[in-house]
């Protein structure tokens, strides 16, 4: 579905208007191939040039095709099939900002809904801006999932296989934040250039600023994700000191119930045996195996495996 949003320096809020007017913004909200057509005869690009807009799965990079400039990005979303980043493709022509979306963006639609100064007409200032939101939630996201993390430190968190999932959940969401944070930058860098977008001296500020920001979140997501592996590690020897433990008492007490078991076996064959001839022979045997089992109760205790 294409909304087609116009709004100056001087408006409050970005007008919903019906007709495609230079210096407009267009959101193609859960795109389609109907939305794509409509696209590429506004701007006579190939649809063979934004049907990768479509793919969930597509890598951040910075294409340039004549004058236009196409941005496909990816932004933290709901979680859907595995992932955890979204695709948002942004395109940059002589006469419209269009950005496109096969899901419902809350970045695109926040910035929509909001207050801000910038212009439709400000095309690569307005393009700043939404790598700006990208960049930020990214951040907000890490410092969500390293929350989780430090959670999982707790000592007195019991170690559990949830314990487990969830650091698992949280490694994945780093790994797929850090391989849409890396092409990003390289993006960024592409637009440093100058080359192909014209950008102002308080443009290319912020653009550096933008830079320093995706660095940041890198090495964030780096340290998080070591945290998350030697935590994983930590849970690993826990785990193995606790099967340890277990095997340890289970064949003390394996050990402590066969000798009863020995003995009474042997007092069970036919064939004469010390004790049969006396009328107390049961207490006197069922005493030495009372005995020998507090002996191995002992030893077993002195050697702390039970």
């Amino acid at each position: 579905m294409l909304e087609i949003y116009f709004k100056t320096g001087a408006d409050a809020e970005f007008q919903k208007i019906d007709d495609f007017r230079p210096g407009s913004w267009i959101y193609a909200k859960e795109a389609n191939l109907e939305d794509l057509t409509k696209i590429v005869e506004l701007t006579g690009l190939d649809m063979a040039d934004v049907r990768d807009s479509l793919d969930k799965q597509e890598i951040p990079r910075l294409e340039h095709i004549g004058n236009t400039a196409l941005f496909f990005l990816r932004h933290p979303g709901q979680a859907e099939l595995g992932m955890y980043t979204q695709t948002l493709t942004l395109i940059l022509t002589d006469s419209f900002v269009i950005a496109i979306s096969p899901n419902r963006s809350e970045i695109i639609e926040q910035l929509l809904s909001g207050n801000t100064p910038l212009g439709t007409t400000q095309k690569a200032k307005l393009i700043l801006h939404i790598l700006l939101k990208v960049t930020q939630a990214y951040t907000q996201n890490i410092k969500r999932v390293r929350m989780s993390i430090l959670g999982g430190e707790e000592p007195t968190q019991p170690v559990s296989s949830d314990s487990i999932l969830v650091l698992t959940k949280n490694e994945e969401i780093l790994n797929q934040y850090l391989t849409s944070l890396v092409p990003l930058r390289s993006v960024l860098e592409s637009m440093s250039r100058g080359k192909n977008i014209n950008l102002y001296e308080k443009d290319i500020d912020l653009l550096e600023d933008l830079m320093i920001a995706i660095g940041q979140s890198e090495d964030l997501c780096r340290v998080n994700i070591k945290s998350i592996r030697s935590l994983r590690d930590s849970y690993h020897i826990i785990f193995t000191n606790d099967v340890n433990r277990t095997i340890k008492l289970l064949t003390a007490l394996t050990i402590v119930v066969t000798i009863p078991t020995i003995i009474a076996s042997i007092y069970g064959m036919n064939v004469p045996l010390p004790f049969q001839g006396r009328p107390n022979a049961f207490w006197i045997i069922f005493g030495m195996t009372i005995v020998l089992s507090i002996i191995a109760v002992i030893v077993f205790r002195r050697k702390k495996w039970l």
